[in-house]
């Protein structure tokens, strides 16, 4: 079975940093798509980050560049890291995986790591 699974959360002071790794179960350079998304308490999941099999990166335009993602293909393996981190980072950050098959696009998701940004 397809599993992603997520490590490198924790807590974290104001103004820290974090890198979170996502570890699939296979080989990612067939992917179309990979990313991190987040859910804080109260919210809905939002996007913070993707990446396409070309390496093209896309993140969501709040991140202000504080966040870059990365892929390392031989370990099957993408990343996220997060610097100048702030209260409001503070989530589950979940991995994410689209696949395009012949007639839809199927989601794949880890199973989230907690991210906590206090003083």
């Amino acid at each position: 079975q397809l599993q992603l699974v997520e490590s490198g959360g924790g807590l974290v002071q104001p103004g820290g940093s974090l890198r979170l790794s996502c570890e699939a179960s296979t080989n990612i350079f067939s992917w179309n798509v990979m990313g991190w998304y987040r859910q804080a308490p109260g919210k809905q999941r939002e996007l913070v980050a993707t990446i396409t099999t070309a390496d093209n990166t896309n993140y969501a335009d709040s991140l202000k560049g504080r966040f870059t993602i990365s892929r390392d293909n031989a370990k099957n393996t993408i990343y996220l890291q997060m610097s100048s981190l702030k209260p409001e980072d503070t989530a589950v950050y979940y991995c994410n995986a689209k696949i395009q098959t012949l007639v839809a696009v199927v989601d794949y998701w880890g199973q989230g790591t907690q991210v906590t940004v206090s003083s």
